[in-house]
């Protein structure tokens, strides 16, 4: 390739860079790729590094050495962060969300990959110490937020199913009992999902007893694997304490009263440090 503006070559590596969250990239692609010495490289790079901690929009992290390179991580967090649990909350308080039952109607931002993406990048900030192997859902409502976070930390996604299915081979199977309606409920999956001792973060859009996140620790330990944490969009105040001890949630959901059409829910901000 010849060689460009450098600021023409920078907006190529912040691209290249941004398009694979977390993926160690060695200096010799980038150098190779723009055809630039290695000291060129690193005053690029710490010119991007620069402009992302300034705007908070995420950092780069060197590793040195012969397999070493740069990574970009998506960190999302204190009045960033904020802002989109504040945008998602002014979304939730409509009162057109009231669904007959005492629900909230959440499967739009569930399906909006704008939203959904900044989304999992707060979870993948706030669970960035327990560096997972494998994301891991249950089918269906939870699983684009389960890819955001999975492409936010650069992990597989692994699945859960209601039902085993054929084509995808032999399977191990539990029941396990919904802690808001005692109902026993099966899941499964494939043996091949996730090996012995990997680490696994769970993560569903929605906790009311904690139920579902039982059964999906339950299945990982059934794989020999091990529960890193547990991260849902919305956990609601009551029952509490939930059948699982470590979550983190995004939004409390308190009540909602079908009469006058209230919504109680509350993000759970960052905090800030306004010094």
């Amino acid at each position: 390739m010849e060689k460009v503006k450098r600021v023409n070559r920078m907006v190529a590596l912040t691209k290249l860079l941004v398009d694979s969250p977390q993926r160690l990239i060695s200096l010799n692609t980038f150098c190779d790729f723009f055809n630039i010495a290695k000291s060129t490289l690193s005053e690029d790079l710490s010119s991007v590094k620069g402009s992302l901690k300034h705007f908070e929009l995420g950092t780069l992290e060197t590793v040195a050495g012969a397999a070493g390179g740069v990574r970009f991580i998506p960190y999302r967090k204190g009045e960033r962060a904020n802002q989109v649990l504040e945008d998602v909350y002014q979304r939730l308080m409509t009162s057109d969300r009231i669904i007959p039952g005492g629900f909230i109607y959440m499967s739009d931002i569930l399906y909006d990959w704008h939203v959904v993406s900044r989304l999992g990048e707060i979870i993948m900030t706030r669970f960035a110490t327990s560096h997972p192997d494998y994301i891991m859902t249950v089918e269906t409502k939870g699983i684009p937020l389960a890819v955001m976070v999975a492409r936010a930390f650069n992990k597989p996604l692994v699945i859960a199913r209601r039902d085993s299915k054929v084509t995808e081979g032999s399977s191990i199977s539990i029941n396990y009992v919904t802690g808001s309606s005692g109902r026993i409920q099966t899941m499964s999956l494939t043996k091949r999902a996730i090996p012995p001792h990997a680490r696994v973060l769970i993560i569903d859009d929605f906790m009311k007893a904690g139920g579902t996140a039982k059964g999906l620790a339950e299945l990982v330990a059934e794989m020999n694997g091990v529960v890193v944490g547990t991260g849902v969009l919305v956990a609601t105040q009551s029952p509490s304490p939930k059948l699982v001890n470590d979550y983190e949630a995004l939004f409390t959901f308190y009540s909602i009263d079908e009469q006058t059409k209230k919504i109680h829910i509350e993000p759970i901000f960052d905090e800030v440090d306004r010094t």
